[in-house]
């Protein structure tokens, strides 16, 4: 399996379960792992047989800017099946860093791991 990835993709949204939370924009950011058989795209150097990340980028920025969620956990699920069902992949790992809002910590977030099958 070969894997495509986007890294440190940081979008700003409404997430959390606090009253001044719901009030703020916060950055989240993403690292995402995705399946993908790039043996076409490398034999015809175009980028239709290739998995595009500039369309999964822009489609998850469009996303996730437009929701408010209250969970890390719920906007992750979402991601994943946005990528799953949208974009042909059969496995995704992504990382959401929801950053500094632990006292003491760099970051808090989840990490999954999804597939089709």
């Amino acid at each position: 399996m070969d894997i495509v990835f986007i890294q440190g993709l940081k979008i700003d949204t409404v997430i959390g379960i606090y009253d001044w939370e719901r009030k703020i924009r916060q950055d989240i950011v993403l690292d995402i792992e995705m399946s993908a058989d790039i043996k076409a795209a490398s034999e015809t150097d175009h980028i239709d047989q290739a998995l595009d990340y500039k369309a999964v980028s822009r489609r998850l920025i469009d996303f996730v800017q437009n929701s408010e969620f209250r969970l890390v956990e719920t906007l992750a699920e979402k991601i994943t099946q946005i990528v799953l069902e949208e974009f042909g992949v059969t496995w995704i790992k992504l990382t959401l860093n929801k950053g500094e809002v632990l006292t003491g910590a760099q970051g808090v977030g989840v990490i999954i791991e999804r597939s089709n099958g």
